[in-house]
């Protein structure tokens, strides 16, 4: 089986030392519960062992995976390894926040066969690292990118946060400017969305946060694309950049060409040709089924054929790829619907692929919807 359509293996870690005020994932601040969702987490492995087994990437997300301490990182690992296999070649990614990251920690993760480290980074502005709750500083953050460096990571993923309330360009250039520096393979640029459900989009709620507008997102996001063009980065995903190809996260690709995938952990999902589903988003929930010797699924949908297609559409025209004429087809305007969208500078075609530009992928979401009959 090919690197592309091998399945992928996702670990959710759901412990953090702080909850950050924008974030929407599923976590938990409380560490006595570590132990408990180890031993969890080694029965969920159990229902799989005959039928997603091997993987060649392993991304350990969360959360914040290394709040773990080393001997629970290890057991962690060692789990994993002794229910499944792993390609020679496996990509294996960990998420790490700066203030977690010092020299011994990072050699544990070169010992565990982490190869790739992605760090969430999100600002080198101590104001804006302050309005996102998050707990390292600037400097604590350029520390942990010269660390990581000297201990020998060569493929090091760096996630920022652009499109904060009340931001300047300039000082956003400011960060990637920063960031460059340390010359990181993969960048991931993501703008800030005020989830209802989070502190901050309680306060976007009340008009005490004022989002930016759609035109200044815009601007922000073909400033992004263009400056960090011009510096080499390939833009393969609307919010992904790559020195090379060679760096494009393997693991994500997955995800966006609808390889299958396995979520183990609380509020994790999985994919497996045409069939999703989720676990429980609450430790009590997935302890207590795995306790009761029940997957932690807490639910599941077989997507149609359509359902599929349109997916496809919308994974594939927010990617470098793009997506094969041959999805476009079953629009019985396709093809005029194409000649608007290349006329507008929003979608090139070459190859037989229909590929957005840098202005279609400010509207990529919206494209597939103009092939739906």
């Amino acid at each position: 089986m090919s690197l592309t359509h091998s399945p992928g293996l996702y670990i959710h870690v759901p412990f953090c030392q702080s909850k950050c005020p924008y974030c929407d994932f599923y976590s938990i601040t409380d560490p006595e519960l570590i132990a408990a969702y180890l031993e969890a987490l080694q029965k969920e492995s159990e229902f799989y062992r005959d039928s997603l087994v091997s993987f060649n990437t392993l991304y350990l997300g969360g959360g914040t995976p290394t709040l773990l301490d080393g001997a629970q990182l290890g057991a962690l690992v060692d789990n994993l390894r002794r229910h499944f296999h792993f390609a020679a070649d496996t990509e294996f990614t960990i998420e790490a926040n700066p203030d977690d990251i010092i020299p011994e920690k990072l050699r544990l993760f070169r010992e565990l066969g982490v190869n790739r480290l992605s760090l969430g980074v999100q600002s080198l502005d101590e104001a804006e690292l302050r309005f996102l709750g998050r707990r390292h500083t600037a400097r604590q953050a350029r520390r942990a990118l010269e660390l990581s460096r000297a201990v020998g990571f060569g493929n090091l993923g760096v996630d920022l946060m652009y499109g904060l309330p009340g931001q300047r360009q300039e000082t956003w250039i400011r960060t990637l400017e920063q960031v460059l520096e340390f010359s990181p393979e993969h960048l991931s640029c993501y703008q800030l969305t005020l989830a209802p459900d989070t502190p901050m989009g309680r306060l976007a709620a009340r008009s005490e946060v004022t989002p930016l507008g759609e035109e200044e997102e815009r601007a922000f996001f073909l400033l992004t694309a263009q400056f960090l063009s011009e510096r080499g980065y390939l833009h393969y995903e609307v919010s992904n950049f790559a020195r090379d190809e060679k760096y494009f996260c393997r693991h994500n690709l997955k995800y966006w060409r609808h390889v299958p995938y396995l979520g183990l952990g609380p509020g994790a999902h999985s994919f497996d040709w045409g069939r999703r589903w989720w676990n429980f988003s609450s430790m009590e929930q997935y302890g207590s089924s795995l306790n009761a010797g029940q997957a932690p699924v807490a639910g599941a949908e077989t997507l149609t054929p359509a359902q599929l297609r349109l997916e496809a559409l919308y994974l594939g025209f927010r990617t470098r790829e793009g997506v094969s004429l041959d999805l476009l087809r079953p629009q019985p305007r396709w093809r005029t619907v194409l000649a608007e969208l290349r006329r507008s500078g929003l979608v090139q075609v070459a190859d037989g692929r229909a590929r957005t530009t840098p202005q279609g992928l400010v509207v990529a979401d919206r494209l597939p919807l103009c092939f739906v009959d």
